[in-house]
């Protein structure tokens, strides 16, 4: 259950920032569908619009990573944070820009991988090797 009252669209088309940010959302998007995350942050019009913003800053300009890359890392990120929230939103988003069960379950054994031997290294407190250590050069 949310901590929060998610504002459904007669409630947020009484507050402009927010009914600016929800159209926004259903052009870029081309979709009615606006989902609780967005629902959530409109209790606060001011975060939800610099969210959404930065948002589109990151995951929806033209850049080096390709947007289904973006999305995986991003389910990458959401899984070592422990969003389930995010690792579904994602995960579908990847989906929908062609990422195949192949690569997901290719990404899965990354993630997997990577949170045991971050664990690992953490744990041993293993010192950085002089070849890796980026930040003399």
């Amino acid at each position: 259950m949310a901590t929060v009252k998610l504002l459904d669209d007669a409630e947020a088309d009484t507050i402009p920032t927010v009914k600016a940010v929800f159209d926004d959302i259903r052009a870029v998007r081309k979709s009615d569908f606006v989902n609780n995350f967005w629902r959530g942050l409109a209790n606060d019009p001011a975060l939800l619009k610099r969210t959404w913003e930065g948002l589109k800053a990151v995951m929806m300009t033209e850049g080096a990573l390709d947007p289904l890359v973006r999305e995986m890392i991003y389910i990458a990120v959401s899984t070592a944070n422990g969003c389930t929230y995010c690792v579904h939103s994602h995960t579908a988003a990847a989906k929908a820009k062609g990422m195949t069960d192949a690569q997901h379950g290719e990404l899965l054994a990354v993630i997997g991988l990577a949170g045991q031997t971050n664990h690992l290294v953490t744990a041993m407190q293993i010192p950085v090797d002089p070849q890796f250590d980026l930040t003399g050069r």
